[in-house]
């Protein structure tokens, strides 16, 4: 119940990508949800009109008891930037710099007035540095009391990469590489020239990367990159068109390596595996020159990431693996939605300098569980508004009915509790199958996803069975570091098999969990504590218990191109737009071959079912 005395802050990102928004209350995290699950809309980046008023909503407020608002960077210096740039590159970028006014015109420039208006807030409205939100996002939810602290990406006003340290309730940026030079647009120089779409297909370009082989490293190296023993680098703008132009790469970059960019859905081939392999070990090297300089200079014993390369991880995994830091603590909501949370909580402790005490164990981002729930009764309300067929199941029936729903290889919507904030399904908003299953992997990519067959699936494990599957066995409860698989779980590639290459390699069984092992024996591991996930942990057990298995696939529930479910609408939606089999909401069960026929809406397979 709020008290008059109560500190409510609201921390805003908008007008760039990822818009979301946070609401800290006596600096305790209470909600934080991005726009695009409301408007299903992927990667909105409008005003979040939606995600603020269900933030007020869930706390029980209204906008005049906010205490204070605050948006995650700095929109003059930003545009200070854009006009530097263009003048620097003139007339070259004259085509992206008239693009880019009208929105600065008509909202960006003008933010402060903007956020009055959209939430009739009456107070003054404060504006943090886009990486120290970044820095903020990480340094305040971790366990630590003091921590060093890496935040890249993009760009943000100037800064594409920050380095600084956190103690108590204070932080520091104490080193920065500016624009135009920055790992983030690199590695999404590479995601546009494969095909993918930037600020969106990063990941694709890094599951992409083990079906290929480094050979690219040095080209990049002598000719794209310069790196430093420090990890500080340089970008050769040639070769780059994003600072005039309105592509990634240039003409340059393309004669250098032979190709034209793919265009997207053209065939993936060899030489597109190849360079994401390539620019990932560039990408590895830099982040651990980095962060060997960074241990050298803070002499810190703990890590907090952030920003949108915070979320490769695979290099997280490497940084772990180097043994640099004792602990390491990423913001699962890495990228610009979790600036709107660092903001808020750079208010609470920067600005209103309010204590700060770290448990050492574990985090405050509570399993980032901080978006909408409904109760059965909702559910229920919706399920016979929309005449659906249903099953309701008592506590004891919920998890061992969905543990022998997905032990019989069928795949299961599961939707409880509160929304996930940050792209991972962490087991709120997820599509469950069986690890062990040989088909699992291609069924789930083509037929419920609709998406590209080499994607690989990320793991769910009971934590105290970690170490017994995965070579890290310490906690990743936001599915944000990769790790290998133990040897002893992992099967011999028979002699006929070693001369497959590509995406051949997919049909090679590498493992007793084929469906998550990728061809690298890797996985992106989730674990899960009885403490922290209870709800999800019980599935896991009720699985486990069943099947000696205490491993589950969890991908996000929504298919290619459309934002995780939010609402039990877009659940029942999802559904029956794919191949799933179940979906349980609560405690109800529903089967999509119960379903009326006028329901079911398959989507479009063509251009992912095998040949």
């Amino acid at each position: 119940m709020p008290q008059s005395n109560d500190i409510y802050i609201l921390g805003i990102s908008a007008f760039y990508h990822d818009s979301a928004a946070a609401l800290v209350k006596n600096g305790e995290i209470v909600a934080a949800a991005q726009e695009e699950r409301f408007t299903r809309k992927k990667h909105d980046h409008d005003f979040p009109k939606n995600a603020v008023d269900f933030c007020l909503t869930f706390a029980g407020i209204t906008v005049d008891q906010l205490s204070h608002v605050v948006f995650y960077d700095k929109p003059f210096i930003k545009f200070e930037r854009l006009l530097e740039t263009y003048l620097m590159t003139a007339p070259f970028g004259i085509k992206s710099f008239l693009k880019a006014m009208p929105l600065w015109l008509k909202e960006k420039l003008f933010l402060r007035d903007t956020i009055a208006e959209e939430l009739n807030f009456k107070g003054e409205v404060l504006f943090a540095d886009h990486h120290e939100s970044h820095a903020a996002s990480a340094f305040f939810p971790s366990p630590f009391e003091s921590a060093a602290i890496m935040t890249l990406d993009g760009v943000g006003e100037w800064s594409t990469l920050t380095l600084g340290s956190g103690k108590a309730n204070g932080l520091e940026l104490h080193q920065e590489i500016r624009f135009p030079h920055s790992l983030g647009l690199l590695y999404s120089a590479f995601t546009y020239y494969t095909g993918f779409r930037v600020n969106s297909g990063e990941y694709k370009l890094m599951g992409l990367a083990p079906y290929g082989e480094p050979v690219f490293v040095d080209l990049i190296k002598q000719h794209l990159v310069d790196i430093k023993d420090d990890g500080s680098f340089r970008l050769d703008q040639k070769y780059f068109n994003y600072c005039s132009g309105l592509t990634m790469t240039s003409g340059r970059f393309h004669r250098l390596f032979g190709h034209a960019p793919r265009k997207p859905e053209e065939p993936i081939e060899q030489f597109h595996m190849d360079v994401a392999r390539s620019i990932q070990v560039v990408t590895e090297e830099i982040i651990l020159k980095i962060a060997r300089h960074l241990k050298q200079y803070t002499r810190e014993e703990n890590l907090c990431l952030a920003g949108g390369v915070a979320l490769n991880c695979v290099a997280n995994g490497k940084i772990i693996q180097g043994g640099l830091f004792k602990r390491v603590w990423i913001q699962p909501a890495a990228s610009d939605a979790g600036g709107a949370l660092g903001a808020a909580l750079a208010v609470w402790y920067n600005h209103l300098g309010k204590p700060r005490a770290a448990s050492g164990k574990g985090d405050a981002q509570k399993c980032s569980l901080l978006g909408p729930e409904f109760s059965d009764a909702q559910i229920e309300a919706f399920l016979k508004e929309r005449d659906v067929v249903y099953t309701k199941l008592t506590d004891d029936e919920l998890f061992e009915k969905a543990a022998e729903i997905l032990a019989s290889e069928k795949v299961l919507g599961w939707f409880q509790g509160r929304m996930e904030f940050g792209p991972r399904a962490l087991g709120n908003r997820s599509i469950l199958g069986d690890p062990r299953s040989e088909e699992m992997q291609t069924t789930m990519n083509l037929k419920i996803k609709f998406r590209e067959s080499f994607r690989p699936f990320a793991p769910s494990v009971m934590l105290e069975h970690a170490g017994d599957y995965f070579e890290y066995g310490g906690e990743s409860p936001y599915m944000l570091v990769v790790s290998d698989l133990r040897w002893e779980k992992r099967f011999a590639v028979p002699e006929e098999q070693k001369s497959l290459i590509g995406l051949q390699k997919l049909k090679i069984k590498r493992s007793e969990l084929p469906a998550i092992t990728h061809v690298d024996y890797s996985a992106r591991t989730q674990t899960v504590s009885k403490e922290e996930h209870p709800t999800y942990y019980k599935l896991l057990n009720a699985f486990y218990k069943k099947t000696g298995c205490p491993v589950l696939i969890n991908t996000s529930f929504n298919v290619r191109g459309e934002p995780i479910v939010c609402t039990p609408q877009d659940a029942y939606g999802c559904l029956m737009r794919t191949h799933m089999d179940y979906l349980i909401m609560g405690h109800f069960l529903i089967s999509r071959l119960d379903q009326k026929e006028t329901d079911i809406r398959v989507g479009d397979l063509s251009g992912f079912l095998p040949d």
